[in-house]
């Protein structure tokens, strides 16, 4: 008989070890920490027949698929062996979708309503299932957030907003959501992919086989990824174009008049009319990016037939995940900012777009990611800076080369301790009106075990200060 292996028992590949077993598959999970929770989870799969392997891993005789954790590089010893022996690799995400069942209220499997981006994923994600269940939708984020997808195509739910990563995208070949949005694109994860140009070429393979199109018109990569599916060049004439954009929008867009949200793209004459969705003040936490985050969300779901009040309502019962610009606290006349998920120079520059003068808490693992522009463009808003972390010597000199007048701190030190010298200095060099902003620009594992831990570091610091 042959065997389906599932690299990694995380959250993910359990989910999928599951799926398959329960779908009449031989599994076997590869897994190389045999820590407490890979035995628990190994001693629930064993019922079902899943056989885990700890130890390093080696392919199977017999293997006909491999699913594959997202976090293995396409370079990994074991993917390696399994391409040279013919076997198929796929990811959790691929796997969901071959797998979807038809538990959906009409009989149907469940609608994708998928998106990815560089940033902004997991807000866009969550307003557009505000959204959807502000309309009487029967839906749940899933993907890179929420409930595994795996486990979600297994339930009687009527439509599915997908949140998915360029590792995702990129051991995917054949989902056709019902439709697709790309928020923006910048460099990042270039260790994983391999190059810029490899990592744009994943997030794209989310419009290959979507029915509808949806594309950030204010960011150059996002048109020049949707440009192959304009009227006349599109595959398989399935694919309806829709961008959005933070300017009046055209014909065929969402984008913003004056303090509304508009739709001219899903009304019945797009040319002459445009229907009202919702106000810049339904957004929180109001920034540039959360309101084309908010643009993308009601997109997807106007494409899904979600009437307008429904997106209003959604927007204002939405509730943003922590550590993104979250307001800490105020001491002595000036902000404290927590937006410790900007984990990329892209993140960072959004989030500094922000606020009008900030002193910018910045570092940690930039990933081969370039800041000069992200410091170029900030340089005009910044009253100081403080620097923490692995990569904190590439961004001082970006500093000086961009932003000589700006005052720099650097503390040096990876003991997660570091935090409250960091906002000791901040505090030193901000006056009244400023904003203390944690925008690292970098991942956190250098100091920490996630942005959120970093996060909490900065939010106990800041409340240490302020008694």
């Amino acid at each position: 008989m042959s065997v389906v292996v599932v690299a990694g028992l995380g959250v993910s590949g359990a989910a999928a070890a599951r799926g398959l077993a329960e779908s009449g598959e031989r599994v076997v999970v590869l897994e190389a920490n045999a820590g407490e929770s890979q035995r628990a989870a190994a001693a629930e799969l064993a019922p079902l027949g899943v056989e885990v392997r700890f130890g390093e891993p080696v392919l199977p005789e017999g293997t006909s698929l491999l699913v594959t954790s997202p976090g293995w590089r396409p370079g990994h010893p074991l993917l390696v062996a399994a391409a040279r022996a013919g076997v198929e690799v796929i990811g959790e995400v691929e796997l969901a979708w071959r797998l979807r069942g038809s538990d959906g209220p009409d009989g149907s499997a469940a609608a994708w309503l998928a998106l990815t981006g560089t940033n902004g994923k997991t807000t866009a994600v969550r307003m557009l299932t505000s959204i959807l269940v502000a309309a009487g939708r029967n839906a749940v984020a899933v993907g890179n957030v929420g409930v595994p997808i795996a486990t979600a195509v297994r339930e009687p739910y009527d439509v599915l907003a997908v949140e998915l990563s360029s590792f995702q995208l990129h051991w995917s070949s054949s989902l056709a959501p019902h439709a697709a949005a790309l928020l923006n694109v910048a460099p990042d994860h270039i260790d994983w992919h391999g190059s810029f140009e490899e990592y744009a070429a994943a997030k794209a393979r989310i419009f290959e086989n979507a029915g509808v199109i949806v594309y950030n018109a204010d960011d150059e990569w996002c048109e020049r990824l949707a440009a192959p599916y304009r009227p006349g060049e599109v595959r398989g004439g399935r694919a309806r174009l829709v961008g959005f954009t933070l300017g009046t929008p055209l014909p065929g867009q969402l984008g913003v008049v004056e303090e509304l949200l508009v739709d001219r793209a899903f009304v019945a004459d797009p040319v002459h009319e445009a229907e009202e969705l919702a106000d810049l003040h339904d957004i929180v936490p109001f920034a540039p990016h959360n309101v084309a985050n908010a643009l993308a969300a009601a997109a997807l779901a106007r494409s899904y037939g979600v009437p307008a009040d429904a997106v209003r309502r959604g927007l204002r019962t939405f509730t943003p995940d922590p550590h993104r610009i979250a307001h800490v606290a105020t001491v002595d006349g000036v902000d404290y900012v927590n937006d410790s998920k900007a984990t990329n120079p892209h993140a960072a520059a959004a989030s500094l777009a922000a606020y009008p003068s900030i002193v910018w808490i910045a570092g940690g693992q930039l990933k081969g990611a370039d800041v000069d522009d992200l410091v170029h463009r900030a340089a005009p808003r910044l009253r100081g800076a403080v620097l923490l972390g692995q990569d904190r010597e590439r961004i001082r000199q970006a500093l000086a080369r961009h932003a000589a007048n700006v005052p720099v701190v650097d503390v040096p030190g990876q003991d997660t301790g570091v935090m409250d010298r960091v906002v000791g200095e901040a505090r030193r060099l901000a006056s009244p009106g400023d904003t203390v902003l944690l925008a690292p620009a970098g991942a956190s594992l250098d100091m920490w075990p996630g942005y959120g831990a970093r996060g909490d570091a900065f939010a106990r610091a800041v409340h240490r200060l302020s008694g």
